[in-house]
């Protein structure tokens, strides 16, 4: 990361590209007692967030992630009333999440409360809905959560993390795998952020083989654009406790009571039709 002329930039060293934007202003910098957090006022893409130098959430373009992180999994599944959401500090997939008026609880799982703090000042529109009744916040490991859960508690968990370093590492493990799916119930889904199809393939290949060997019976990865993460194109991938990921809830879709931005059945659709030329095993 550097910060030069009014620039911020995040280098991809290995993937030889880098990011940047223009920022007016440093509103806030700390060290947690897990990460060092930054948050800038830019020219155009409004708030930034900005975790041990990773680009992490803007106000511009955060509705792209937040929504395929959310929408895709809770509309496979038949009627997801509990979910987990472990991470997600900045709390915009807990919003997209309480959307869904068939959610009766949803549980945030975010190990650095600083990260909550901090967005519910500097992103107040991603925390509109951490007052909502359904909403319960806990700043504790998920790693551990999801151990010590009573088997078949959730429907639908999702795994919104940083990168698969520091803290969250142990997200993205057979061991970690194998404790959702016994947390998870019958008709259980997990969706996990898993990076860039351009730049870590090897690294969804991976995920998708531990998934596989945890017992999962399907499992589907979708893409979706998202500027600030390196290359530009990002993607999620869906692991289905038992049956298969190529059904959703179409008319719900289309009758949702809530607007998106960038989620769509067209989009939904599109995520079942074809896999990510770059994943073709």
């Amino acid at each position: 990361m550097s910060l030069d002329n009014s620039w911020f930039s995040e280098a991809c060293d290995p993937c030889g590209s880098a990011f940047s934007l223009k920022v007016v202003k440093k509103l806030h910098e700390e060290t947690s007692a897990f990460q060092k957090i930054e948050i800038y006022e830019t020219a155009t893409f409004g708030n930034f967030m900005v975790i041990d130098g990773f680009t992490m959430v803007t106000d511009r373009d955060n509705f792209l992630y937040h929504e395929m992180m959310s929408h895709p999994a809770l509309y496979t599944h038949p009627k997801p009333d509990n979910v987990l959401v472990i991470g997600g500090g900045d709390c915009g997939t807990l919003k997209e999440v309480l959307k869904h008026p068939e959610v009766k609880k949803a549980q945030q799982v975010e190990i650095d409360e600083r990260v909550t703090r901090l967005a519910e000042i500097y992103f107040p529109d991603l925390c509109s809905s951490n007052n909502d009744p359904r909403a319960e916040l806990h700043f504790v490991d998920g790693i551990k959560w999801v151990q010590d859960a009573a088997p078949g508690s959730y429907d639908v968990i999702i795994v919104d993390s940083t990168d698969p370093v520091g803290p969250a590492e142990g997200l993205f493990n057979e061991a970690f795998y194998r404790n959702c799916h016994k947390a998870l119930g019958e008709h259980g889904i997990l969706v996990q952020q898993s990076e860039s199809p351009l730049y870590h393939a090897k690294l969804i290949h991976e995920m998708r083989a531990a998934m596989q060997k945890s017992g999962f019976s399907d499992v589907l990865t979708y893409d979706f654009p998202q500027p600030i993460y390196p290359s530009g194109w990002w993607s999620g991938t869906m692991a289905r406790k038992t049956g298969q990921l190529n059904t959703f809830r179409e008319n719900d879709v289309k009758a949702k009571p809530f607007k998106t931005k960038y989620y769509s059945l067209a989009k939904h659709r599109a995520a079942l039709e074809e896999e990510l030329p770059l994943l073709q095993e």
